[in-house]
């Protein structure tokens, strides 16, 4: 109870201090702020997100600043409504005629932005090539299609490699966006990367590296005719920058406004704060890397009892935030309730563990976290750090901005620790599961037990629901316990909403720009 008054009373301190940051020349704020408009005068949409895209080929992003612009910008075979229900977008019928193979028929007259026709040729090609290029992002989560088949101009033939109980969740998945084949082709992906051509209802104008990516109307649409003339998102890190920008009426939405922000958003004239459930999880990856000390199951464990999760949900995030002990969140496939809302905490259990492992006079780890990538993610971070420090870990902080982070993660660079947070993009446990299996987790936590690797491919081809939940309800009770990951909390996502438009956030964080409407 001594550390726990300890590190509240420097926590409190800190938020007091944040609290009068936000505040800060608050009568200069004032005099600004209050000029959002009520009601939009042109069709021109302007969106702000914390983090920038990393890349434009939507086959290699897998990340939710990405999403809300592929979405935009391409079509897939399948798409989620805005109740997450599985629906047809590029496909006008399709059958299952066994539990292998698929047959779709297209919708005719589907073009991309560039006149040419969408076929079944560029359906096989797209497919084709996230499911054999092992270096793209999204690749392990297409691996059990086996073959993609042209049966006719716009009939596709998909054969999977045993039964695929989530096939549809796959193809209306990021990843599946169909692209061009003769014009990838003809300018090769990198010149693709630079100028990409999509069929869906805004096309590209051009990217401005950590600045913003602008759209425009693509007047042949298959579809309903676009709500938007051009669609602007911007990347603006800073929370605070973000929200005064939006408060001054240069953006009509902002994502991730931190708790000590809301108010000023919510009492804003002419702007509302509006809550999002999410599914994603945040949580430490723990490298277990031979000659890394979280190698040792003690070390992991230790590392996990000197977190006191629910303080970080209730000091740092106002309440916005569930613990848990899974990286399968509630409101998913396969998830296991008794992993959510709890977590374990035993200072003084853990500092038995670390000398039991050898490290009675203490331990030294490099622990590494964005810092604007997600709410108030340095603040986290540094509140995790004091934790650790109170059981006898040293730790080497290193808080790196967005573009700096995903690239030491996607790239295995880190150490010991590194925090980042992880949605569910098929809403269903096999997505957040597949990390654990020895191919997935090579090179990133290096995580290695041949029976969960077994249990996940049989619960990936049983079509049977209740015994598929309990295989990956048994996966997690034992990742639980083995801790490759040490999971902190399911995140809430807070939006800063223009009164002059509406909008309804989704339980998968993609923005549809079409459901945005003006007022």
């Amino acid at each position: 109870m001594k550390f726990r008054s300890f590190y509240m009373a420097l926590l409190f301190v800190a938020v007091l201090f944040l609290a009068a940051c936000s505040g800060e020349d608050g009568e200069a704020q004032d005099a600004s702020e209050g000029s959002a408009k009520t009601k939009k005068d042109n069709r021109d949409l302007i969106i702000a997100q914390s983090a920038d895209i990393t890349t434009l080929d939507p086959q290699d992003s897998l990340s939710t600043s990405g999403e809300r612009i592929f979405r935009n910008m391409y079509n897939r075979l399948f798409a989620r409504n805005q109740d997450m229900e599985i629906v047809p977008e590029l496909v006008e019928d399709f059958e299952n005629i066994d539990d292998e193979t698929w047959h779709f028929k297209l919708i005719e007259g589907v073009t991309f932005h560039n006149g040419e026709e969408l076929t079944a040729e560029d359906v096989k090609f797209s497919l084709e090539r996230v499911m054999t290029e092992k270096s793209l992002k999204e690749y392990p989560y297409f691996t059990q299609i086996k073959e993609v088949n042209v049966l006719g101009d716009y009939e596709v033939e998909i054969i999977t490699d045993g039964p695929m109980p989530t096939l549809q969740h796959v193809l209306a998945k990021s990843g599946a966006d169909i692209m061009p084949k003769d014009y990838v082709e003809e300018v090769g992906m990198e010149g693709f990367a630079k100028e990409p051509i999509g069929s869906g209802p805004y096309k590209f104008v051009n990217w401005d590296v950590d600045s913003q990516v602008e759209l425009e109307k693509y007047t042949d649409y298959y579809g309903e005719e676009a709500v938007w003339d051009t669609v602007t998102i911007r990347a603006i890190s800073e929370s605070s920058t973000r929200v005064s920008e939006f408060l001054t009426g240069g953006v009509d939405l902002i994502t991730d406004v931190t708790p000590n922000e809301w108010d000023r958003v919510d009492e804003n004239e002419g702007t509302s704060l509006v809550e999002g459930e999410t599914t994603r999880v945040i949580l430490l990856m723990n490298r277990m890397t031979e000659g890394y000390a979280t190698a040792d199951e003690r070390v992991r464990e230790a590392i996990d009892l000197a977190i006191d999760k629910q303080a970080i949900v209730d000091s740092v995030l106002g309440g916005s935030g569930v613990p848990v002990r899974s990286r399968v969140p509630e409101g998913v496939e396969g998830y296991e309730p008794s992993l959510y809302d709890t977590s374990v905490y035993d200072p003084e259990r853990a500092k038995e563990l670390l000398k039991d492992a050898g490290y009675e006079d203490g331990l030294e780890i490099t622990f590494t976290s964005s810092n604007g990538r997600y709410p108030l993610d340095g603040q986290v971070a540094e509140l995790i750090a004091v934790m650790l420090e109170q059981v006898g870990i040293t730790v080497n902080l290193e808080l790196l901005e967005s573009g700096t982070f995903i690239d030491k993660y996607s790239n295995n660079e880190n150490e010991e620790l590194i925090m980042i947070g992880l949605a569910d993009g098929l809403l269903d446990a096999s997505y957040s599961l597949v990390h654990y299996t020895i191919d997935r987790a090579a090179g990133q936590t290096d995580y290695h037990n041949e029976e969960i690797d077994e249990l996940f491919k049989e619960a990936s081809r049983n079509l049977d629901r209740e015994s598929r939940n309990e295989q990956f309800q048994e996966i997690q009770k034992t990742i639980a316990e083995e801790r490759p990951h040490t999971f902190l909390y399911q995140d809430k996502v807070h939006y800063g909403v223009s009164n002059a438009i509406e909008f309804q956030p989704r339980l998968d964080e993609a923005m549809y720009y079409d459901h945005i409407l003006p007022k």
